[in-house]
């Protein structure tokens, strides 16, 4: 019974304050098993009938230290870790977690193994994509478009699992380059793919872009103006909705994005409907940067030489990349050895779920499922 009573009171601590300002006003519990929040997150929702008033997020439901365990484990011991943060998307994780290594230790990379890198790393930003698509819709009572998009999302999981040996969460990068060279095969399938995929956009235009229960339901719904974008740090695909055009891959280019022409989708009016029109039109641009980094692909070395026991130099260092939700950020603290003093990870999700209390205030309730649900969250990255 002592224990049900210090559980009781722990739990009435994530409560609102009693003293309701309007008699009228209820709480409702969104989540942390509700499905669109996709994981574990609660969001707490003081409602006046079907509006809400105040919309707070809980976290920590699936919090797994992974910072944490980053300062017991040596940095190669940690590399399955940034996997398991955006499952959705795992290789740009592991892509800026071995380039923070390689720019402190002033490790090398071969040219053919950046071009992997990217091909891959875009892969996997369109598969991120099609999960959003599909999972949104399905949040808001469209079937079908989910059948489509993982489809699709099949044929490119085909692809990396032939050359990463998984389908989700990756472990495929390595400090100095990756750890399996492309063949031709991965090549000829990855070129029938890109093919396939510009075929499938008419399908996808006229199920969603063009669908007017979809319009109806996200423009002018969570409109996220520049302002409210950059006093709460949002980053990504999000940012971009809002008219932005802030991506790491242009702004801070990286690895060798600088060798591809590509454009950066910005929305108008910075509502749902144009978050979901900037995540669609970024398929294109990936397909453009896989095509390209396909046809300018080095010969040489997928793996430069890496120490096996890397002992890191003192000091600090930092690296961001572009990953499916946004700005992705390593920052480490070493002293020395092999093992980080301090290993901190900026993920856009955090961020971008910030927005949500100011954004939300007044909303239905349907429509809240709607402006949530095109922020992309994934919640592991967040309780991460």
């Amino acid at each position: 019974m002592e224990n049900l009573a210090e559980n009781r009171t722990a739990y009435t601590d994530l409560e609102p304050a009693t003293d309701i300002p309007n008699e009228n006003h209820y709480y409702l519990n969104m989540g942390p098993q509700h499905p669109s929040t996709h994981g574990v997150l609660r969001v707490l929702l003081e409602m006046d009938g079907e509006y809400v008033v105040d919309p707070q997020p809980v976290l920590g439901y699936g919090h797994r230290m992974q910072e944490k365990m980053a300062e017991h484990k040596n940095w190669m011991a940690f590399m399955p870790n940034t996997g398991r943060m955006d499952y959705a998307a795992a290789l740009p994780y592991n892509h800026g977690y071995v380039a923070l290594f390689e720019r402190l230790c002033g490790i090398e990379v071969p040219a053919r193994a950046e071009y992997i890198r990217v091909i891959t790393s875009e892969l996997n930003r369109i598969v991120s994509h099609h999960l959003w698509i599909g999972a949104m819709l399905l949040d808001m009572g469209a079937f079908t478009p989910i059948l489509y998009t993982f489809d699709d999302r099949e044929q490119v999981l085909d692809i990396l699992e032939d050359v990463t040996g998984s389908r989700l969460t990756y472990c495929y990068f390595r400090v100095g380059g990756v750890c399996k060279d492309i063949d031709d095969k991965f090549v000829e399938k990855t070129r029938a793919f890109i093919k396939r995929q510009r075929e499938r956009f008419d399908i996808y235009n006229k199920l969603v872009t063009g669908n007017i229960i979809f319009i109806k339901r996200t423009e002018g719904v969570g409109v996220i103006s520049p302002d409210m974008a950059r006093r709460y740090g949002v980053t990504g695909p999000v940012l971009r909705g809002s008219g932005i055009a802030y991506d790491v891959r242009k702004n801070e280019p990286y690895s060798v994005y600088p060798n591809f022409d590509f454009e950066i989708p910005v929305g108008r009016n910075g509502d749902s409907y144009d978050r979901y029109m900037v995540r669609l039109l970024e398929i294109e641009q990936s397909l453009r940067i896989i095509e390209q980094a396909l046809d300018q692909l080095p010969e040489g070395s997928f793996l430069g030489k890496a120490p096996k026991k890397m002992k890191m130099p003192t000091g600090d260092c930092s690296f961001s990349v572009e990953a499916a939700r946004g700005e992705l950020t390593y920052y480490l603290v070493s002293g020395g050895g092999d093992i980080p003093y301090r290993l901190k990870i900026r993920v856009p999700s955090y961020s971008n779920l910030s927005v949500l209390p100011e954004l939300c205030q007044g909303m239905l309730l349907s429509d809240l499922v709607a402006a949530m649900g095109s922020m992309d969250l994934v919640i592991p990255e967040i309780d991460r």
